[in-house]
Formats: structure tokens, C-alpha cells, sequence
């Protein structure tokens, strides 16, 4: 569809062309003629948010479950300043969302005009690109253009803000197949370095795959290919908190969660090898522990379709740009040539079942408490066979939804990873539901997290979205009250609120289902009750207020390093671990 048309229609046409079908947004003055077109077609659905920290935070769960960017739409001043939190944690993420934001006419811009604020500075930092409009003629290439950054190479955040005379004015209307664009990050990785790679994987005694996010952003492809490479070559295999479903917790060499309150076999493992393959993930602080003792005999290869984070944080002795689908078909086409390989791990094997049965998520249970590990695995017992979609908040209940929830497929974990957002579950877990309307959606949170963005009971209520929030409430701000006690000598300071709201009444304000579970003989029947409520529900589960979560590595220290639960010490001092106490 081309020829002339207002910049406000470019918005609306440019979204169709680009098969979005979901937009999530707060109106204002500066996005009012956005808005008038938005009413006047029906093939896109608006979501009206409470809050543009929400709409953001719905774009990434939409984002991450799907595969396909989000979109937010934002008035000027505030509404852009809000939506700042949601930017970052997308940046941090690598989640691809589009966010439309409005600014003061152009001849206003500069003279501190009512709701004016410098957009396109303020977001330069924690976007991949932004983009300040000031010709119609302009927008429509953008617009395209805008889609393309955020979904090619590294997945990330992008902004276009658009004044609202130029919403107003007419111009010509380009079609996304007619975009023009210099943007074209390399996906094919290098050959020489993919021999080496391979020669490395036939002589490797004590190999580990280390994956992370892109693994997920790459696309199923990518998720399959790297089963098969498992199959094939025996490795085994852990994850960054962001690749949880790239490979299946079922399976035969999977070793959960890598890092700071990753599982024992996994950062042993990963202290141990002599072969470290990481796909996709950019050694974050919470991985590596203490940087100079990170995997310390191992040789390092770092495959990414980001350049910058290669040797950015750690040195690849085996570095490889490119996308992690094209990379690793080329990796299994070559070792499959090359007769398919690999050195005896058997010895490896063993060590790491050793480590395994050691068993680090044990903890005391309580017949009279609910304890937050217990909960999350009733949790996982019984929904594990459903159709579901899992987000959560920042904290201790975070960690242990990572321990204690299994997932079989990618894109069915959405949580906030580099920024640690709190508050972001509830409004992902909208735009999830959103995006899988049939599908049963869970928000796992704290109550201190999720009264971050509790206004968005009304987003869920409004639309009918049956989403389940799952609140392990131990009226603390668990993670802080745990760094307190372990690092500050247990002084608690403002780690808990003392006027927190009775949730069930909380829900029926909102006109959703309240449900509050406090001994754990009523749990399964409980959590029941909850799935089989056709309608949004806040489940306030309470649990013991000063449960820690453990294993846990400290601060600066190398994988082999961990405190570990009471219960699992002695054990895991037979493992042959330096574990603290």
C-alpha cells in the first residue's frame, strides 16, 4: 500500500505490513492521533495498560514467547520516561520490542513544552537505536527500518519518536518490502574457526555446553540443533538463567542452572572441564563468579552473533560470530565429515553423577510451614503436563522457580535476567497471556515484586486474561534479607514491609479470584482451585518468612566456592567442593 497518507496512519499501516497484532499502550495527548487511528480499524488489538512500565514489560513477555517483537506505544515527557525501566531490562535481555513514543510538536522541541522531554537522549543509552522524526516523508522507512534493527543480530529494544505535528502531516507512504536499510549483522560463522572447534570437541576428556539466551532468540532451529548436538556428541549440557528450555530438563545430560544459585554438578562441572563451549550467553557477573578462576583449565570457545561480547568479559580461545542456528548446523556438518568423533568422557560422566546425587536442592521440610521450595514443586507436579508459560519477578522466588521448575521447550520461561527487574512478571505474564490466549500463564513472584506493578490487575481483569499470580509471600524482600543476614550479621535493614495488603480482598477489588494457602496439607488443593479458575487469580501462598536460597556462590568467589543449605553440606564436602558454611 503506498501513497500519501498522515503520519499517524503510517504508524497503524506500518504495523499491519509488519504483522503485528498486539500493541500495548497508555494514551496521552502527544499520541492522540495515533490513538484516532488506532479506533478506526479493528486488525490490530490494543491492550490499554495502567502503566507504560507495564506496556513495556507485556511487549517483552509477548516478545519472549512468541519469537516476534512487541510493541508499546507511550505519550511524550512521562509516559517516555516511564517506559525507560522496561527499555533497559529489554537491552540487558536481548527481547526485540518496538516502542512508539510521542514528543512535543516539532517547532515546540527545546522550549520546555508541556510534557516535553529529550526521548531520543534519554533512551540512546538503553536502546540499540533510537530515532527522533521530523519529516513524514521519513517515518515509514523508519518504522520498517525499526523492526529490522530490533529483530536482526542480537535481538534488542528500539524507540521512534514521533512529534505530533508530523502525526499530523501528510506524506508518502513507503512499503516494507521497499525499505532501505544499511544494517546487516553477520550470521555465518568463521570456517577455520569452526574446524578448530571441532578438532577441539574430538579430543575433549571433560567437556560442558554452556548456553544462554540466544540460543532462544536464534529460533527453534536452533533449540533442535543443539538437542541433536547433545545426542550426538555426549556433552553435557547447563544454561544462564535466560536459556532455561533450549535443551529439556528431561534430559539425559542436563545439568540445570549454571552460576551464583545455579546447581552444584553444574558449576563443578563447569569449574572442571577442559572444554567450555558457550552458546549464546555473554559471561554476566552472576556465571563467571570470580573472573580469573572462571572454568580455569578449560579451553574456551565463545560463539555469538554479538562481536562486542566476545572477549568482552572473558578471553575465547575459540572465538565464532554468527548466529547460533547457522554456526552450530555448520559445527554438526563438519564433525559429522569428519566421522563423528569425540574422546572417551566416561570417567566425566561418572564424576558428574557423583555430583548429581549429592543432591544440593534437599532442604528440611516443615509439616506446618509452607516452605518456597515445596510450593514451587507442588507447582511444577501439577501443571507440568499443561500447556504453560511461565514469567516471574526479581528475588529468591525467582532462583527457586529456576531450580524447581522444569521446561521441556523454549519460549516458555520469561524472567527478567541482566537488570533484575522487579515488577516485571506480572505485566509479562499480560502480554504472554495476550499472545496465548488458550494457554495457562503463571507469574511467579514475591509480594514485594509484584506490588511493584499490582495496578495491572486491572490490564488482566479488563481483558479477561487468565493469568495466575503465584505469590510466595514471606512478607520480606527475601533476597535482600538474605544478603543481610549472610554478609551484613542478620541487620535487616528496610528488608520488610509492615503494611502489606490482604491479597484475597485485594483480588476481589480488582474483581478477579483470591485464594490464600498458609498450611502446606492444603496446597495441591489450593494451587487446584486456582488452575481450574477460568479467570485472573492471586494466589497468596504464604511461606517461611527466613528460607534461604541456596546453593549459592558469594560474591567474587570461583564456581567451586559455594554455600550451600544445611542439609546438603556434609554431602556435598564428600563431592569434593571448597563449600563455605
Amino acid at each position: 500500500m503506498d501513497g500519501q497518507m498522515t503520519g499517524a496512519k503510517m504508524v497503524v499501516q506500518a504495523l499491519k505490513d509488519q504483522g503485528v497484532d498486539v500493541v500495548f499502550g497508555y494514551p496521552g495527548g502527544a499520541v492522540l492521533p495515533i490513538y484516532d487511528e488506532i479506533h478506526q480499524q479493528n486488525d490490530i488489538h490494543h491492550v490499554l495498560v495502567r502503566h507504560e512500565q507495564g506496556a513495556v514489560h507485556a511487549a517483552e513477555g509477548y516478545a519472549r514467547s512468541t519469537g516476534k517483537p512487541g510493541v508499546a506505544i507511550v505519550t511524550s515527557g512521562p509516559g517516555a520516561t516511564n517506559a525507560v525501566t522496561g527499555l533497559t531490562d529489554a537491552l540487558m535481555d536481548s527481547i526485540p520490542i518496538i516502542v512508539i513514543s510521542g514528543q512535543a510538536p516539532t517547532f515546540m522541541i527545546g522550549t520546555d513544552a508541556f510534557q516535553e522531554a529529550d526521548t531520543v537522549g534519554i533512551t540512546r543509552p538503553c536502546t540499540k537505536h533510537n530515532w527522533l522524526i521530523k519529516d513524514t516523508d521519513r517515518l515509514a522507512n523508519t518504522l520498517h527500518e525499526a523492526f529490522h534493527v530490533a529483530m536482526s543480530g542480537r535481538p534488542g529494544p528500539v524507540l521512534v519518536d514521533i512529534p505530533k505535528d508530523v502525526q499530523f502531516a501528510t506524506g508518502g507512504y513507503v512499503q516494507r518490502t521497499d525499505m532501505k536499510t544499511h544494517y546487516a549483522p553477520p550470521t555465518l560463522g568463521d570456517a577455520a574457526s569452526i574446524e578448530q572447534l571441532v578438532t577441539a570437541i574430538e579430543t575433549s576428556e571433560r567437556p560442558v555446553l554452556y548456553t544462554g539466551g540466544g540460543v532462544i532468540n536464534s529460533g527453534p532451529e536452533a533449540s533442535r540443533l543443539l538437542r541433536e548436538f547433545v545426542a550426538e556428541t555426549n556433552m553435557p549440557i547447563t544454561s544462564t538463567l535466560m536459556g532455561l528450555g533450549a535443551y529439556p530438563a528431561s534430559g539425559e545430560r542436563w545439568l540445570g542452572m549454571l552460576g551464583m544459585h545455579g546447581l552444584y554438578e553444574a558449576n563443578m562441572a563447569m569449574h572442571g572441564s577442559d572444554l567450555m563451549i558457550c552458546l549464546g550467553a555473554r559471561f554476566d557477573d552472576r556465571i563467571t563468579g570470580r573472573v580469573d578462576a572462571f572454568s580455569p583449565g578449560s579451553t574456551k570457545a565463545h560463539i555469538d552473533i554479538d562481536p562486542s561480547s566476545i572477549n568482552k568479559v572473558i578471553r575465547a580461545d575459540i572465538p565464532i560470530v554468527g548466529d547460533i542456528a547457522m554456526v552450530l548446523a555448520e559445527v554438526l556438518r563438519v564433525w559429522r565429515e569428519r566421522g563423528s568423533k569425540t574422546a572417551d568422557h566416561s570417567a566425566w560422566l561418572d564424576q558428574i553423577a557423583k555430583w548429581k546425587a549429592k543432591n544440593c536442592l534437599r532442604y528440611t521440610d516443615s509439616k506446618t510451614t509452607i516452605k518456597p521450595q515445596y510450593a514451587l514443586q507442588r507447582l511444577e507436579a501439577l501443571t507440568k503436563d499443561r500447556d504453560r508459560y511461565i514469567t516471574t519477578e526479581v528475588g529468591q522466588h525467582q532462583m527457586w522457580a529456576a531450580q524447581f521448575l522444569g521446561f521441556e521447550e523454549p519460549n516458555r520461561w520469561m524472567t527478567s535476567g541482566g537488570l533484575g527487574t522487579m515488577g516485571y512478571g506480572f505485566p509479562a505474564s499480560v502480554g504472554v497471556q495476550m499472545a496465548h490466549p488458550d494457554s495457562l500463564v503463571i507469574n511467579v513472584a514475591g509480594e514485594a515484586s509484584w506490588l511493584m506493578n499490582m495496578q495491572e490487575m486491572g490490564t488482566a481483569v479488563q481483558y479477561r486474561l487468565p493469568v495466575k499470580q503465584f505469590i510466595l509471600n514471606n512478607e520480606r524482600l527475601g533476597m535482600v534479607r538474605q544478603w543481610q543476614e549472610l554478609l551484613h550479621n542478620s541487620r535487616y535493614s528496610q528488608s520488610w514491609s509492615e503494611a502489606l495488603p490482604d491479597f484475597v480482598k485485594l483480588a476481589e477489588a480488582f474483581g478477579a479470584k483470591g485464594i490464600l494457602c498458609k498450611d502446606p496439607a492444603d496446597l495441591d488443593d489450593a494451587i487446584m482451585e486456582m488452575l481450574d479458575y477460568d479467570g485472573p487469580v492471586i494466589f497468596d501462598c504464604l511461606v517461611e518468612k527466613h528460607e534461604n536460597c541456596f546453593p549459592m556462590i558469594p560474591s567474587g568467589k570461583p564456581h567451586n566456592e559455594m554455600l550451600i543449605g544445611e542439609v546438603a553440606t556434609e554431602q556435598a564436602i564428600e563431592a569434593g567442593g571448597a563449600v563455605l558454611v
